[in-house]
């Protein structure tokens, strides 16, 4: 694991473990390092979400890339895969999102994409992380003419937002749609993409202040749109996350349709046309049996990588898969995107609800999720946790006691110092008992804080 740059980017409080100085020396990398070898001016673009520390951190971004000689273009609000849409398609040599996604307002991140707007490799990120903790006049400064300038480029977002539309190729017209953006950047696109398209869009959570991005809304907290659409009787909801490259849907009923049954009904309807790419989807560790058991059934095969759609998106695109996703939210269709895209997700759901002509919780129906429970436990130290032999004695006896009727998963958070204890089983209970037997020992041993 990485010094600052984990599964999703540095990420953490503002002004504390992560400061207005990393963002200038990140920039400042940034900056130097694509410029080099290149005749003209190197080119790199950065996009913000709703949060009050990331107009900070767009300024210090760009004052060390132009420091460096590079010049910024500014996006404004905007949503991850849009950055990683205009990173590519525009031909920038970096591109980069300042977002902690679904986190809390007072933590922020710095996410960096390559050219091809893929998450960046891991050997640039160590040398990002030790010029942070180098000398910093190891990177020249530019002077006079060299000096970069900073460009206003909302043109971009908006050549995404035509993108978009232009996927649909069906009227939304008389379907009741409700958007819960999360008070984060889906506000600055979600809407006028389903206005175009015809639909009767109703919005919620879409008035961003700085501080109140996923505050009690949006894909992490679901329950005001899942209300939202019963008492207001909407065809379908979607729900999204801080920078909107998480989907959840709800369905006519109210009922969540997370990631897990969003790759089952995509990845179903591409089979039935003949455009499921190897007959394959891609999926993480945390999804449910339950998909799985639909998956079989459907004569659809899968892969299973660690927990992050940045593996998900390493496995497509090695092996030609073009479906793949986590339970999450995180939904990458690899025809039309590198990242997960929430918006994007939702279009693509749109499409079999209207093609199908059916709803989206008869589409649903066929999949039973596994009841889970998944609990975290703050550490002082994630390894020596998991690597206990007492904590792993634990785990195997509840592997034991589950059999094929469940699992149980215990994992390090990629950003945070938590371990997360998970249980698959067919009740409520006994998914308690293995999650709580596991964290007894946790906490008997010394290891939570």
């Amino acid at each position: 694991m990485s010094k600052y740059f984990g599964t999703d980017g540095f990420r953490g409080e503002a002004n504390k473990t992560l400061t207005v100085d990393h963002a200038f020396k990140v920039g400042r990398f940034l900056g130097w390092y694509y410029s080099q070898n290149k005749t003209e001016k190197c080119r790199i673009v950065i996009g913000k979400d709703t949060r009050r520390s990331s107009y900070m951190f767009e300024y210090a971004l760009a004052a060390g890339i132009t420091a460096s000689g590079a010049d910024a273009y500014l996006l404004h609000v905007t949503t991850t895969p849009s950055v990683a849409f205009v990173t590519k398609t525009d031909e920038f040599d970096c591109g980069i999102m300042i977002s902690a996604s679904h986190n809390p307002y007072h933590d922020n991140g710095i996410k960096v994409m390559n050219a091809k707007g893929e998450k960046l490799d891991e050997e640039t990120i160590k040398k990002i992380e030790e010029y942070i903790d180098g000398d910093p006049d190891s990177v020249p400064l530019a002077t006079g003419a060299d000096i970069g300038r900073t460009v206003d480029y909302s043109a971009g977002r908006n050549r995404y937002i035509g993108f978009l539309i232009s996927l649909a190729t069906r009227s939304f017209k008389n379907k009741k749609v409700a958007l819960d953006c999360s008070n984060g950047s889906a506000s600055a696109i979600a809407r006028s993409v389903f206005d175009a398209l015809g639909a009767e869009t109703h919005v919620i959570n879409n008035n961003p202040d700085g501080t109140n991005i996923n505050d009690g809304c949006g894909s992490t907290h679901p329950e005001a749109l899942q209300q939202f659409v019963k008492d207001n009787g909407c065809d379908i909801g979607f729900a999204y996350d801080g920078d909107a490259d998480r989907c959840f849907a709800v369905d006519e009923t109210g009922r969540l349709i997370n990631g897990d049954l969003i790759l089952y009904i995509c990845g179903k309807y591409l089979k039935d046309k003949g455009q499921l790419e190897k007959n394959t989807v891609v999926t993480t560790i945390m999804s449910n049996i339950g998909l799985y058991k639909a998956f079989d059934a459907e004569g659809i095969s899968y892969e299973k990588t660690a927990v992050g759609d940045r593996f998900v998106y390493e496995n497509m695109s090695a092996n030609g898969f073009k479906l793949g996703g986590e339970e999450s939210g995180h939904i990458i269709f690899g025809k039309y995107a590198s990242t997960g895209d929430g918006i994007l997700t939702s279009l693509m759901i749109m499409e079999v609800v209207l093609e199908m002509k059916t709803t989206l919780s008869k589409l649903a129906e066929p999949v039973t999720i596994f009841p889970q429970l998944l609990k975290n436990v703050r550490v002082k130290d994630k390894n020596e946790t998991m690597n206990d032999a007492d904590v792993l004695a634990a785990v195997k006896k509840a592997e034991e006691a589950l059999g094929d009727n469940g699992r149980i998963l215990v994992r390090g958070s990629g950003t945070e110092p938590l371990v997360r204890v998970m249980v698959e089983a067919e009740t409520d209970e006994i998914c308690a008992k293995y999650v709580n037997d596991v964290i007894e020992v946790i906490n008997s041993k010394g290891y939570a804080v």
